[in-house]
């Protein structure tokens, strides 16, 4: 291996937030030589064989992102039961209402891996998504598979990168519903339907705001549940703006493949994608 193969190694290998322990470099380097073999045909662990196993499964068909904005709780969700879902961080307290836990779950946030990492580990009825970088704190199980997460927020130069291969890798974007969107491109779905993506949060004056970290001490008024982010739990500072960027950039490779993603969701601010209307799709 030259030199130059090697610094793209370290370079994708170094993923781990800054909030989650730091894996040995070595095994950073061997996760990401993995991947790649795999991406190129040869998968070397049956984690790798489930991903690809994935590739193209969903053409032709639709799926759903279920977001967590309060506006679902205007919305029938049993409607969704025999689709394709994307669900997210605590989406399975939603249970009752919906009647079905979603085809596929995903976290991003490491407060949301922490704080719920029992329930999360007790959760079954999804396949689970989870980065590498929360292999301390959420217990692998038959429904898991682990993911290359780039977890890189630098303001760099047309942020944030869409990864069109999630075998190979995945970037973050400022949302977890960002890796869902990866996911459903690799996944081969021709159209994904956005719901509960309200674009809007509100930060307490009560809320204990330290840089990026936000500690609740009261019912959550941003998602469909007050506990949420209820007291005592903890989420970042939620970047709007950022948020945008990644989804225009979704947006632009769907399109580019002449597929799209479009936003269902009863009313929100988020206006990067058509709006369609929920009712209408059934």
């Amino acid at each position: 291996m030259n030199r130059p193969q090697l610094s793209h190694l370290i370079k994708d290998a170094l993923t781990t937030p800054a909030e989650c322990p730091l894996p040995t470099l070595s095994t950073q380097i061997a996760r990401t030589c993995r991947y790649r073999s795999a991406s190129q045909g040869l998968p070397l662990t049956e984690n790798e064989r489930r991903i690809r196993s994935l590739k193209d499964s969903g053409r032709g068909e639709r799926c759903f992102i279920i977001g967590g904005g309060p506006s679902l709780n205007r919305q029938d969700l049993t409607l969704l039961k025999n689709e394709k879902t994307f669900g997210v961080n605590a989406i399975y307290t939603n249970y009752d209402k919906m009647g079905f836990y979603p085809t596929y779950y995903v976290v991003e946030d490491v407060f949301v891996a922490e704080d719920r990492a029992q329930e999360i580990n007790a959760f079954k009825g999804s396949t689970k998504f989870f980065g590498n970088y929360f292999r301390y704190c959420l217990a692998p199980d038959e429904c898991t598979i682990w993911l290359n997460v780039i977890f890189d927020f630098r303001d760099y130069q047309d942020f944030p990168h869409f990864s069109e291969d999630s075998l190979r890798r995945l970037w973050v974007g400022g949302t977890v519903t960002y890796l869902c969107m990866q996911l459903a491109y690799y996944f081969g779905f021709d159209e994904v339907d956005l719901l509960g993506f309200d674009h809007s949060y509100s930060v307490p004056e009560s809320a204990v705001v330290e840089g990026t970290k936000i500690t609740s001490t009261t019912d959550d008024v941003n998602h469909f549940n007050a506990d949420y982010f209820g007291p005592g739990k903890r989420w970042h500072d939620p970047r709007l703006d950022r948020m945008e960027r990644a989804y225009r950039k979704a947006k632009l490779h769907f399109e580019r493949d002449g597929r799209k993603i479009r936003n269902a969701s009863d009313g929100g601010y988020l206006e990067v994608f058509e709006r369609i209307d929920y009712s209408s799709l059934f």
